[in-house]
C-alpha cells in the first residue's frame, strides 16, 4: 500500500489567543523583548509575510487548497510558536493551553481525515504541563509543541520529569519547535535570529535532552525536532568525542550522544539536500519526516520537491515522504 504524504511541520494561527493575553501584565516586555532579539528590518519584514498569509493560517479550505498543490495529503498541524507565551502567570497559561487546543482541535476537526493537530503546554509551570497535555489528548490532537527552554529553565530541568513520563505513557508526541533565541541582541541583523538562532535552539535542547539522560530515563518518547535537528546532527562527532574523553561531559547519559539520534524524529527542513543526505545518515530514513514549516517564507513551498532533490533511494524517499509519519501518527495506509 502507499504511504500518504506527511508533513509534519505545518502551522495554525489562533487569533483568539492574543486577544486573550493583549494588555496582561508581562506581555508588552515580552513583546519587546522579541523586537530587540528580531531587530527592527526584520520585523518589518515579518508583519507583511505573515498578514498575506493569514488566510493559509487560519482558512481550512484555503490550507486544504495549498496542500493539494504541494501534494501533500495530511498535515500535522501545531500554533504558531508566537502563542507559547511563556512569560504568562498560571491562570493566564492555563487559559491560553486550553483555548489553545481547543481551537486548533476544531481547526483540525473541519477535515478530519487530512488534518491532525497538535496543543500547547506551558513551560513556564512544570505542574500545569501534565494537565495540559491531558488536555490536549482529551480534544483529539496527538500531542503537544514545545520550545527549546522556558525563562530558567531548559529541558533537562527534573521538574519536567512527569512530563516526559506522561508522554512517553500516553504516545503523545512532542514536536520540538523553537521560539526565540537567548543570544538576543548578537542575532538581531540580518534575520540571524531566525537562520542562526532556530538551529542553535534545536542543538542545545537536544544536547540537554540527550547529555542529562532524560532519553535514558524516557526511550518511548515520540519527539520531532523541527529543522532537522538544528547544528547537531550535522556535528555529532564533536559531541560524540566530549563524551569519550571528558568525565563531565560523559556523566549524565548512557551512552554515545550520536546514538540518541536514531531515538528521535526529525523534520526534513534543512534547506539543503546534502544536509539532508547527512541527517538521514546519522539518524538513519526511518527517523526523518517531511517538514514544510507552512505557510512560512522560512518554509518549504513544495516540500516534495525539496525531498526529492537529495536523491535518495525509492524506499528512503518513500519513507520520509509519509511512510515514516503514517507508523509514528497512526495513519490508516490508503
Amino acid at each position: 500500500m502507499t504511504a500518504p504524504t506527511v508533513d509534519v511541520h505545518a502551522h495554525v494561527l489562533l487569533p483568539a489567543i492574543e486577544a486573550l493575553v493583549a494588555g496582561l501584565p508581562g506581555h508588552e516586555a515580552a513583546k519587546a523583548l522579541d523586537a530587540r532579539r528580531n531587530g527592527a528590518e526584520a520585523l518589518a519584514v515579518s508583519g507583511p509575510m505573515v498578514g498575506e498569509r493569514i488566510p493559509k493560517l487560519t482558512d481550512v479550505a484555503v490550507r486544504l487548497a495549498a496542500m493539494d498543490q504541494q501534494g501533500v495529503d495530511v498535515q500535522l498541524v501545531s500554533p504558531s510558536p508566537s502563542h507559547y507565551h511563556y512569560w504568562a502567570d498560571e491562570e493566564t497559561a492555563e487559559q491560553v493551553y486550553r483555548l489553545a487546543n481547543e481551537t486548533t482541535a476544531a481547526h483540525c476537526a473541519a477535515s478530519p481525515k487530512r488534518l491532525r493537530g497538535l496543543g500547547l503546554v506551558p513551560l513556564q509551570h512544570p505542574d500545569l504541563a501534565v494537565e495540559a497535555l491531558d488536555d490536549a489528548l482529551g480534544h483529539g490532537l496527538l500531542g503537544v509543541e514545545i520550545s527549546s527552554h522556558a525563562p530558567g529553565r531548559e529541558l533537562s530541568d527534573p521538574a519536567y520529569e512527569p512530563l516526559w513520563t506522561r508522554a512517553e505513557e500516553s504516545g503523545a508526541v512532542l514536536f520540538l519547535h523553537p521560539f526565540g533565541c537567548t543570544l538576543d541582541e548578537r542575532l538581531d541583523r540580518w534575520y540571524l535570529s531566525n537562520t542562526v538562532g532556530q538551529p542553535t535552539e534545536n542543538a542545545v535542547a537536544l544536547s540537554h535532552l540527550i547529555f542529562s539522560g532524560v532519553l535514558d530515563r524516557h526511550p518511548g518518547l515520540k519527539l520531532i525536532a523541527a529543522h532537522g535537528g538544528g547544528y547537531l546532527p550535522t556535528h555529532i562527532g564533536r559531541s560524540d568525542h566530549a563524551w569519550s574523553t571528558r568525565p563531565d561531559a560523559g556523566a549524565g547519559c548512557a551512552h554515545l550522544p550520536s546514538s540518541y539520534l536514531k531515538r528521535l524524529y526529525f523534520d526534513s527542513l534543512v534547506h539543503d539536500p546534502h544536509v539532508l543526505r547527512e541527517l538521514i545518515r546519522v539518524a538513519g530514513a526511518d527517523r526523518v519526516l517531511l517538514g514544510s514549516d507552512f505557510p512560512f517564507d522560512m518554509g518549504a513551498d513544495d516540500p516534495v520537491a525539496a525531498l526529492r532533490a537529495a536523491r535518495l533511494s525509492e524506499a528512503d524517499l518513500d519513507a520520509v515522504r509519509g511512510r515514516n509519519a503514517s507508523a509514528l501518527l497512526n495513519l490508516t495506509l490508503a
